[in-house]
């Protein structure tokens, strides 16, 4: 495995030194649901401006935006013929919070260590970001001529719902990154599974329905417990919730992704697997025979629409038991489920008492897999990996797609990465979590694949 920045070839060690240098600034998004509440992020408009500079560097011009002070985003362009629509890249620039005292090395420091960038943000998503602007540099650098545009979009706010960066963008600036294909998150990683590689690609995305769930009851004094209190009457319905899985509804894009990974494996994993998009028998399958908890929270993630209890809000005073009790849930809803069938399901759970406000909501998306864009991903990552097994992918979470759908922009989730299969590690366990690091011969890896995508898509090769 590589150990230094030094031992790559020099595009990737272009590549791995502008990630370096992303990790290094703190872009922790602290950012409140509502606008208009105090914004205490930091870190983003630092951010855009190495990138910014990046690209001064190498002859690209670039443009700052932003709506939000100090929630800035990053726009570039490589112009093209224009006998195709463009092909944007994306990547926002925020990332969730590090418990420093849980790192094994500080996670805004860039540290190259065993052969792996560390740092907050290596893998979500600094990654893409610092590959697609070497990819942009690479391509003015060597000449490439080109059908379509190729646009670099790096953004703020994504890990608070992208009301700051993507969705501006798209309702302030839409001509800016208005493009006909995006390439952003989540895909092209390697995953290792019985001995096999797979490659997801994401082509949908849950939509986002975050609501309160309130309780009331009679109010009184402390020392006198009530039975019927609105505290009790929550906890008892959080606790039923915590038991219940919602019902299951397989997607296309959930299917094709288990019928892959079925294929794929032994004969008997296979079988078991694919029958995980039967409702009949996926909750056994889940409960009794996938042992892997993060698998089993995975797949039965992709199965059914979630709803997960996040901030509980009851009184705020010791002795008095208080009238209202009320959980915020993040409710995630599959593509095909609308917000009024998955509040009827919650409804079942929570019972008839609870009063929801629904203060967040964006549909789910999905993209066809019958483009020729979709074709070529799955083409280059077998060139580069004749092991792969590339796969059509749902994520349960939400990402800019949900942006650049409402501009008619065909999304899919593919920031290449190769993880080493024999090392224990992997791209579920490095997304939010402790020790977030890439290795540094997989982003070697990635940024190849991804030129070559873009620059076999974009330039004159005919697909």
């Amino acid at each position: 495995m590589i150990a230094e920045l030094a031992d790559l070839e020099p595009d990737a060690r272009r590549c791995a030194s502008l990630l370096q240098d992303l990790l290094r600034v703190r872009t922790v998004n602290r950012s409140p649901l509502d606008p208009s509440e105090k914004d205490e992020s930091d870190g983003e408009r630092e951010a855009a401006q190495r990138l910014a500079d990046f690209f001064a560097d190498h002859g690209i011009e670039s443009e700052l935006l932003e709506g939000f002070p100090g929630r800035t985003n990053i726009v570039a362009r490589l112009k093209g013929s224009g006998e195709l629509p463009p092909l944007l890249l994306n990547a926002h620039l925020d990332v969730v919070e590090a418990d420093e005292t849980q790192w094994r090395v500080p996670p805004f420091e860039g540290r190259v260590q065993d052969g792996y960038l560390w740092g907050r943000g290596a893998v979500d998503m600094k990654n893409m970001a610092a590959m697609s602007a070497a990819v942009l540099v690479m391509l003015k650098e060597r000449g490439v001529p080109l059908k379509r545009d190729v646009i670099f979009a790096g953004v703020a706010d994504e890990e608070a719902g992208c009301v700051r960066g993507s969705l501006w963008l798209a309702k302030e600036h839409p001509d800016k990154i208005r493009a006909e294909y995006m390439l952003g998150e989540v895909g092209g990683f390697s995953l290792n599974l019985f001995g096999k590689t797979f490659y997801p690609i994401q082509v949908a995305e849950k939509g986002t329905v975050w609501l309160r769930a309130t309780y009331t009851g009679e109010p009184g004094h402390g020392s006198m417990p009530k039975p019927n209190s609105a505290v009790l009457k929550l906890a008892k319905a959080l606790t039923k919730l915590g038991k219940t899985r919602l019902p299951m509804h397989p997607t296309e894009a959930v299917r094709g992704f288990v019928d892959g990974l079925a294929k794929g494996l032994p004969p008997i994993q296979g079988k078991v697997l694919g029958r995980l998009t039967t409702p009949q028998v996926a909750g056994l399958i889940l409960d009794y025979l996938v042992k892997d908890d993060g698998q089993r929270n995975a797949f039965a993630a992709m199965l059914s629409n979630t709803a997960s209890p996040t901030i509980l809000h009851g009184g705020n005073k010791v002795n008095v038991i208080p009238g209202r009790a009320s959980v915020a849930i993040d409710g995630r809803t599959l593509p095909g489920q609308t917000e009024a069938a998955f509040l009827q399901e919650l409804r079942a759970v929570l019972g008839e008492e609870a009063q929801f406000e629904v203060f967040h909501r964006a549909d789910p998306v999905i993209t066809p897999t019958d483009t020729p864009l979709f074709a070529h991903l799955g083409n280059v990552l077998r060139r580069h990996d004749p092991t792969a097994t590339p796969l059509p992918y749902l994520t349960v979470g939400f990402t800019d797609a949900k942006a650049y759908a409402a501009l008619g922009t065909k999304s899919y989730g593919f920031s290449p990465v190769r993880f080493d299969p024999t090392a224990d590690l992997s791209f579920s366990r490095m997304y939010h979590g402790h020790d977030e690091r890439i290795p540094l011969d997989g982003l070697a890896w990635g940024l190849t694949v991804l030129y070559e995508v873009v620059s076999e898509f974009a330039g004159a090769k005919t697909l």
